[in-house]
């Protein structure tokens, strides 16, 4: 009864908002539908750390620089800019029609205009240790300190580097990097996560945490695409039922308008083994896949220092191989996950990512002789002599890993399956605590750098992603080097020859590249996957029935 009182008023409410205007009927306004099975942690842009509070910062607020369906990085609030020859100074030339939406604490209750101060204050946030933003890292090696956050002026925003960073401009369309009014967040303080003024082409109304949240229309919004005003949707209500069958009810019955992940409760009834929409519910409504920048793994600790790895079969570079081989990729993503994803025959960039080559990096294939003779020359022929090893997972991909399990024994490799709670693998992943561990990477900007500096060697644990414990002196140097390479191709030639040798060393086990798959209602139109699985609601249309 209680979640029926908040549905009705918050109809109530967006019937209000976006049907006081005299000149267009009620018929015409359109409220974008949408479920999230999770709470929105905040809607601070320092806090966007998650997929479900990225998407909805991404609707409120706006950045320096936008990424396209292709990845590729376009202006924002910064019209152009300037890399200098060092590549240690960027020069951004702001545009001048750009304003926060319209609240109390601005002076007439207007939005006012956006100015390079307001960077400079929104990146401060994000190196300040009273905020303790989770984008801390953004900016925490690259920057000496605030006086590297520049306002020349008004209209002119600089950033000033202690090393050259190739990828920067691509780390700069991350939601963090949004801008935000000093005025409003310092009135609200950490309530700012909910009472958030941005830039953005939706602006904030109502959110009833674990309930509904509710975005309007941002009259003002400076944007245009073929000559008309975005956004074209008048407002955008989000519930948060937890429950994904009731929740998908309530889609195939047309009160959500999207629906994100086809989740296995519902995917056989959805989707065939060949990843095509069933009979039941073709013609029904959109079925949209794409490339996702996110690659599921088994990991492997090959730190020789550890006593768990000195003691352990997977220490041997041809047992990790044979793991390698004696996984037939192509079954697993066909019968448990019905064709939604990628083979990783390649390398840990996964596909999608630009500079992506799988001619150039060869993984491995489904070759259960050759995992055979490995583990022979090993000294464990058909796996005899070899002692059990335990393979860690969450209980999310149990079935995943289980799958896993019955390939290793069938070539003789024996494993216990140990599932924790996803926290306590992460947790023992971060102490290099365990040996052998089902793990995924997904990309914060799409830039291949993001996924070999889990291989670095400074990036060790606890401080950082390197959780194989990988540590290789010619890695290094040519992750190193990747940093002074200006030329994207030629980057891309470095990245690759470092995918190589991880791949080649063993120590981690790509599994699949992930691919996002959404739901939409058959009245929905101008909704653009790309590969970061980055919502974005200002193109979307919505024709009402």
């Amino acid at each position: 009864m209680h979640r029926i009182i908040i549905n009705i008023f918050c109809a109530l409410l967006i019937f209000c908002a976006v049907s006081c205007k005299n000149d267009t009927s009620n018929a015409e306004k359109t409220v974008f539908n949408m479920n999230m099975d999770q709470n929105v942690t905040s809607l601070d842009p320092a806090f966007a750390r998650n997929q479900n509070a990225t998407w909805m910062v991404n609707q409120i607020f706006n950045g320096l620089v936008q990424i396209d369906s292709a990845l590729n990085t376009k202006p924002c609030i910064a019209r152009t800019w300037q890399i200098s020859d060092d590549g240690l100074v960027y020069t951004f030339n702001l545009r001048n029609d750009v304003h926060f939406h319209d609240d109390a604490l601005f002076p007439g209750g207007k939005g006012r205009k956006v100015i390079a101060s307001d960077f400079v204050y929104s990146f401060n946030r994000l190196i300040d240790p009273k905020v303790a933003s989770s984008g801390t890292w953004i900016f925490s090696d690259k920057v000496k300190d605030i006086h590297n956050f520049i306002a020349i002026n008004d209209s002119t925003f600089q950033v000033k580097l202690v090393k050259p960073f190739p990828a920067f401009i691509k780390l700069l369309t991350t939601q963090y990097c949004s801008v935000v009014p000093k005025e409003v967040v310092e009135h609200y303080g950490k309530d700012f996560r909910s009472h958030p003024i941005g830039t953005g082409p939706f602006k904030f109304k109502y959110w009833k945490e674990d309930e509904i949240l509710v975005m309007l229309k941002n009259e003002h919004y400076w944007e245009y695409k073929d000559g008309v005003q975005l956004p074209h949707l008048d407002a955008v209500k989000v519930t948060f039922i937890s429950d994904k069958q009731s929740a998908f009810m309530n889609f195939i019955k047309k009160d959500l308008d999207f629906f994100d992940k086809v989740d296995g409760s519902y995917r056989d009834d959805v989707l065939t083994k060949s990843g095509k929409m069933t009979r039941k519910y073709r013609g029904k409504f959109q079925l949209k896949k794409s490339p996702y920048l996110c690659t599921e793994y088994v990991g492997i600790l090959v730190d020789t220092s550890k006593s768990i790895v000195r003691n352990s079969p997977l220490r041997l570079k041809k047992v990790r191989q044979a793991i390698n081989y004696a996984i037939d990729k192509p079954k697993l993503i066909k019968y448990l996950r019905n064709s939604v994803g990628i083979p990783a025959t390649s390398g840990f960039i996964p596909q999608g990512m630009p500079g992506f080559d799988s001619t150039a990096v060869k993984g491995y294939h489904y070759e259960p002789e050759k995992a055979a003779r490995l583990l022979a020359e090993a000294g464990f022929p058909d796996g005899k002599g070899m002692p059990m090893i335990t393979l860690s997972t969450s209980t999310t991909y149990k079935d995943m890993i289980e799958f896993i399990q019955g390939e290793l024994n069938a070539v003789g490799i024996k494993v216990k399956v140990d599932v924790s709670p996803a926290a306590s693998l992460r947790d023992m992943m971060s102490k290099n605590g365990v040996n052998f561990f089902r793990g995924s990477w997904i990309a914060d900007y799409p830039d291949g750098e993001n996924y070999l500096a889990v291989f670095y060697s400074r990036n060790k644990v606890p401080d950082g992603p390197n959780y194989t414990g990988y540590f290789n002196k010619d890695f290094d140097r040519l992750f190193e080097q990747s940093y002074y390479e200006s030329d994207a191709e030629k980057r891309y030639l470095l990245y690759q020859k470092m995918d190589r040798m991880v791949i080649e060393n063993g120590n981690i086990v790509p599994i699949l590249y992930d691919q996002s798959i959404v739901m939409m209602q058959n009245n929905i139109s101008g909704y653009v996957l790309n590969p970061l699985s980055l919502m974005i609601l200002k193109y979307v249309k919505k024709k009402n029935r």
